[in-house]
């Protein structure tokens, strides 16, 4: 982006100066706008509006006060309230760009807000945040879910620019599955992986992490090149007794890893099926072995 197409300079304040805001509020700052105000309610958060923003802890209403452009990065089941409270208590919206950071919610939880005054954005970093310095370093070459009113496209188009990121369009009515995507890749994938690591603990593996990362790090490398056809493994070769015998033992040693197995197992050998890569009578035999079948 050439410096004459970069939106004007921006006072920016925080609603929730926690991991993602705090990371957002740097990476703008870094591209040229002033952080005047945040708000937190956690030690972390009221640490990180000093450390990473350079401002003193401040009220939700006076954050809004003192800014243009006002994010507000708190957690979802929050968001509704939080703007609704704004809308109600004459906090000073008017004119002024209000974006929040849910990947779940569009444009219509702003509505409150938009109705006194405010220009509604959702800005939708697709990246995980831990609190750790690395944060800030995350955001360069990420994807954003947006959402926004046509007139506010080119504003919104050029935040997440100057944040590092790409703005990919998602529509209002999308934004549940557009989040319940990312969620079901990102968090059950961390959840598979810790329950892997402990069943190899259990067994007495000393450094599962070790030992996983070389495989994990394909099979992600083949899914995102090759889609449904990079899969590998027991199911897509139809090795029904070796899945029976996955069962068995997570049965065994672990029940609540055993449903899942089976969970998945039935949707891998499903998508395995639609695309030609397992045969019907090979599927047949994996729905016995998992106990069900596929095409209920």
């Amino acid at each position: 982006m050439d410096a004459g197409d970069r939106p004007a300079r921006l006072t920016v304040g925080v609603v929730g100066a926690g991991k993602v805001g705090s990371a957002l509020g740097a990476a703008l700052a870094q591209a040229g706008h002033r952080i005047v105000a945040a708000s937190g309610v956690s030690d972390n958060s009221q640490r990180w509006a000093a450390d990473r923003l350079g401002v003193k802890p401040s009220r939700p209403d006076e954050v809004v006060a003192a800014a243009q452009l006002i994010l507000l990065t708190v957690p979802d089941d929050a968001l509704p309230d939080l703007v609704t409270g704004l809308a109600t208590t004459g906090a000073d919206l008017q004119g002024k760009l209000l974006a929040h950071t849910s990947g779940a919610y569009g444009l219509s939880v702003l509505d409150p807000a938009a109705g006194v005054g405010a220009l509604p954005l959702a800005l939708h970093p697709v990246m995980t945040f831990t609190g750790r310095d690395d944060d800030l370093n995350k955001l360069t070459g990420i994807s954003y879910g947006v959402t926004a009113p046509d007139l506010l496209r080119p504003i919104a188009e050029a935040l997440v620019i100057e944040m590092g990121g790409e703005p990919v369009w998602i529509a209002e009515t999308d934004r549940a599955l557009y989040h319940a995507a990312l969620a079901g890749a990102a968090n059950h994938m961390v959840t598979l992986i810790a329950e892997s690591q402990q069943l190899l603990e259990r067994i007495g593996v000393e450094h599962p992490g070790r030992m996983l990362g070389p495989l994990l790090g394909a099979a992600l490398d083949n899914v995102l090149r090759l889609g449904i056809t990079g899969l590998t493994g027991p199911v897509v070769r139809g090795d029904a007794g070796t899945v029976r015998k996955h069962v068995d033992a997570l049965i065994l040693a672990a029940p609540e890893a055993a449903d899942a197995y089976i969970a998945l197992a039935r949707l891998t050998a499903d998508r395995a099926l639609a695309a030609g890569l397992l045969k019907p009578e090979e599927a047949e035999r994996l729905l016995d072995a998992l106990g069900g079948n596929i095409w209920t």
